[in-house]
C-alpha cells in the first residue's frame, strides 16, 4: 500500500502541491492559461485542472511548461521528481473494481485536505463508521452484493479512517441531523457501538461533532448531505462535494463554495454546540438500552 498515508506525501496531496507551484510560476511570468495551454497542445481547462490538482500530471507537459517559464535547473529537477511521485497510484487504487471513478477522486481529496466540514442526515459519515455500522449501511445500499464485495467496502471505510490516526491529521466537523443517531442500521447492539464510537471520536482535539436537534429547523437546503474541503496551500480554493445516485458534483466556484459555506455556518448555528455533544450521545444511549428491541 502507498506511503502516502505520511501526512502529504499521497499523490493527490502532490498533485496539489504541484499545481500550486506551477500557477504561481505561471502567474510569475505573466504568462496565460491560453498561452500555457497552447504550449502543451492542450486546452486552457486543462491548464485550470493542471493547477488544481484534479488531473495526472504528465511529465512531458510538466517540463514544456517549466521551459516556458524559464525555472532553472535546481528547481526543474525538483518539480520533475514532484510530478513522478504525484502520478504514483494512491492507496485507492485498489479499490477501483469496485467504487466509481468520481469516488475515487473525492478519496483523493479527503487524503490531501486540511480540513473537513460535513452536513449529513441520512448516515454517520463514512470517516467516523464503526465496521459493524458500515457492514449495515453497505448492505443496505447495495441490497444482493456478494460478502466479498461487502467485505472490501468496509475495508476501504477502514482505509480512510486511519487519515484520522497520522502525524498531521485533517480537523474534521460533522454536524448530524438527529435523526441519523436514530435510525438503527443493524439494530440496536450495532447503534450502541456507533454511539459510542461518536463519543471517543468528539473527545479527539482533531474532530468536532455537532448535533441539529428535532426541534431544530436546519438549514441546509432539502436535506441534502455535502462536504467542504479545504487545503493548506492558502492558495488553493476550497472544494465543495456533493454525492449523488450515480455520480457526485465537485464545485470550486467561488460563489458555489461561498453559498455551501453559509448553508455550513447556518447548520452549525442551529445545532447544539460542540460541548453539549457528548452529553446528548449519552442520553440516547440511554433511551437505546432502554427500548425494547
Amino acid at each position: 500500500m502507498s506511503s502516502g498515508r505520511e501526512g502529504a506525501a499521497g499523490p493527490a496531496a502532490l498533485r496539489i502541491q504541484l499545481g500550486s507551484r506551477l500557477r504561481r510560476l505561471r502567474k510569475e511570468r505573466g504568462v496565460t492559461r491560453e498561452a500555457a495551454g497552447w504550449e502543451i497542445r492542450a486546452s486552457e481547462s486543462k491548464i485550470s485542472r493542471m493547477e488544481l490538482g484534479r488531473v495526472p500530471f504528465k511529465e512531458r507537459d510538466v517540463a514544456d511548461l517549466l521551459s516556458l517559464y524559464g525555472v532553472g535547473e535546481s528547481e526543474r529537477r525538483e518539480l520533475l521528481s514532484l510530478a513522478h511521485r504525484a502520478n504514483e497510484p494512491g492507496w485507492w487504487r485498489e479499490y477501483a473494481d469496485i467504487v466509481p471513478a468520481w469516488f475515487l477522486s473525492y478519496l483523493g481529496l479527503e487524503e490531501a485536505a486540511s480540513l473537513i466540514r460535513s452536513y449529513e442526515v441520512h448516515f454517520v459519515p463514512g470517516l467516523l463508521q464503526t465496521d459493524d455500522y458500515a457492514r449495515a449501511v453497505i448492505a443496505h445500499g447495495h441490497d444482493g452484493a456478494p460478502a466479498g464485495e461487502i467485505d472490501r467496502r468496509i475495508a476501504l471505510r477502514r482505509d480512510r479512517r486511519r487519515v484520522l490516526h497520522r502525524a498531521d491529521p485533517p480537523q474534521v466537523w460533522a454536524v448530524l441531523d438527529e435523526s441519523v443517531l436514530h435510525r438503527r442500521f443493524g439494530g440496536r447492539a450495532v447503534m450502541r457501538g456507533q454511539l459510542e464510537a461518536l463519543i471517543e471520536a468528539a473527545e479527539r482535539p482533531n474532530v468536532r461533532i455537532q448535533i441539529v436537534p428535532f426541534r431544530g429547523s436546519p438549514r441546509a437546503a432539502a436535506g441534502l448531505p455535502f462536504a467542504i474541503l479545504r487545503f493548506a496551500a492558502d492558495e488553493l480554493s476550497d472544494v465543495v462535494y456533493v454525492e449523488q445516485l450515480t455520480s457526485a458534483l465537485y464545485l470550486d466556484k467561488p460563489a458555489d463554495v461561498d453559498h455551501y459555506a453559509a448553508t455550513m455556518d447556518g447548520a452549525c448555528l442551529e445545532a447544539e454546540p460542540p460541548d453539549r455533544t457528548t452529553a446528548i450521545l449519552r442520553k440516547i444511549l440511554d433511551e437505546l438500552d432502554g427500548s425494547a428491541g
